[in-house]
């Protein structure tokens, strides 16, 4: 008698899944007499293997499609891949160091030729691997994000939302990588906690004895601020809205300034704010026409803002704005403290908020018939009480920034003269500038990858 291998090896499954394509058991037609059932496979991306996660999802989606297709619909599942932007970009990158180059070193056509190639290696694994699992997809209609089809109906959904208004190009503060030196949407950043500290330190009253402390983890960012504010119904601090106080370490003077964004009684009663760095202080920036200075660049570093300590690594500089201020008599007390910390979904590195000119999606309009149709219970949630997620999330909804600085991707179809700087969206370029008949540039930038997946139920079946 054998003995029973400790872990299953499938010997005869690859052999009946074979005779299943051979046989055509799984594609799908039109048919009058039958009522069609399609599923859109969320498609998975092209950098590296399959998961438990992967193979738990297609599994009930298997079960679905089969299930109506023994009750006699014309079933149909629609098989593909995602190009995962950053994430395939961040893995090419990571293999092209290890030969000792980067992405300047072979240009974007070189760099693009790499991206394909790992595509046909890595992409074609995914596939077989799901073929593994012996899921029922029609295979015939196999599709890819960055195929000539599919990209075709991603630039054509974008030049139809921007000649409605729904997606525009402007100077927002955005999630940004350092690292990838990319932006990311909001749902690209993860949050983890991590070990800190509260720096407490005061900011000078300009004119008297006296000063305003503050509270915060970031003080790299102070360097940046353009006010500080108190709530104007706080008994204590509302006596010094409209006084001005020194920005320690530099030669500027900022306003006290009422706000009911700092909480009584919360903290020490006033907060500094860095429209540049911080979402929250962005609005506040906006509500209160402030200017919005910027002291660290897209590649971490303190930039010609920053004063003495432009050039260093923006931890390396926390380190030094601390100890200048402990220095000048200006640090109250440093507290323990452990906070959220947003971290790219990617590389892990610590996320900048950064003011940068990028395209967005308005989304207001976008979330008002999502709510209706969840209000008016077209729309069921199951159990309802996730109705009050829904609704803090679509009722609180952000733009959604959809641009990109990578090179792997479908290409923002935005063209910009070059001696006027008109802007053109177009699915095709331009022979000429329409305004003054010069030479127009193609944006560089490339659309988040879930600005195309999110079409993938549309551009993936637009030819069948």
């Amino acid at each position: 008698m054998e003995e029973m291998e400790k872990t299953y090896n499938p010997q005869f499954e690859k052999r009946i899944y074979e005779k299943w394509m051979k046989n055509k058991c799984f594609e799908a037609h039109v048919d009058p007499d039958k009522e069609p059932f399609t599923i859109v496979m969320p498609p998975p991306n092209i950098t590296g293997q399959l998961h438990m996660g992967h193979a738990l999802n297609q599994t009930i989606q298997d079960i679905l499609i089969r299930f109506k297709r023994m009750c006699g619909y014309e079933a149909l599942w629609i098989p593909g891949t995602d190009h995962a932007s950053i994430a395939t970009e961040v893995k090419i990158a990571e293999k092209m160091k290890e030969e000792g180059l980067s992405k300047e070193d072979v240009g974007r056509d070189g760099f693009l030729e790499r991206a394909w190639a790992w595509k046909a290696k890595y992409g074609g694994r995914i596939v077989e691997q799901m073929k593994g699992l012996g899921i029922s997809c029609d295979w015939s209609r196999e599709a890819f994000t960055m195929d000539e089809n599919c990209s075709g109906a991603v630039l054509e959904a974008f030049v139809k939302y921007y000649k409605k208004g729904l997606i525009y190009r402007g100077d927002r503060l955005i999630n940004w990588c350092p690292h990838c030196h990319t932006a990311l949407s909001d749902a690209e950043v993860e949050y983890e906690e991590q070990q800190s500290n509260l720096w407490y330190y005061k900011y000078p009253v300009v004119g008297e004895d006296d000063a305003i402390v503050i509270a915060t983890t970031r003080p790299e960012t102070m360097l940046g601020d353009t006010a500080v504010a108190v709530n104007p119904k706080d008994p204590k601090m509302s006596r010094f809205i409209g006084k001005t106080v020194m920005l320690p370490l530099t030669d500027r003077t900022i306003p006290v300034i009422g706000d009911d964004y700092c909480e009584i009684g919360f903290g020490t009663g006033a907060v500094k704010i860095t429209p540049a760095h911080d979402p929250n202080d962005f609005e506040v920036g906006l509500r209160h026409n402030l200017p919005v200075i910027q002291c660290i660049g897209e590649d971490g570093l303190m930039n010609e803002n920053a004063g003495k300590y432009q050039g260093m690594d923006r931890l390396t500089a926390r380190k030094a704005i601390v100890k200048d201020l402990t220095e000048l008599g200006l640090m109250v007390k440093i507290e323990p403290y452990a906070h959220n910390v947003g971290t790219c979904y990617r590389c892990g590195e610590t996320v900048e908020s950064l003011i940068s000119k990028q395209w967005f999606v308005k989304m207001k309009p976008l979330a008002e018939p999502a709510i209706k149709a969840v209000k008016s219970k077209r729309t069921e949630f199951i159990p309802a009480r996730f109705e009050k997620t829904y609704f803090n999330w679509m009722e609180n909804i952000k733009d959604w920034c959809i641009s990109r600085q990578l090179w792997w991707g479908h290409r923002i179809p935005a063209y910009y003269c070059d001696d006027c700087g008109e802007t053109v969206v177009s699915k095709t370029a331009p022979d000429k500038c329409p305004k003054c008949g010069g030479h127009m540039s193609q944006d560089e930038d490339v659309l988040d990858t879930w600005f195309s997946s999110a079409l993938n139920h549309v551009s993936s079946t637009s030819s069948s």
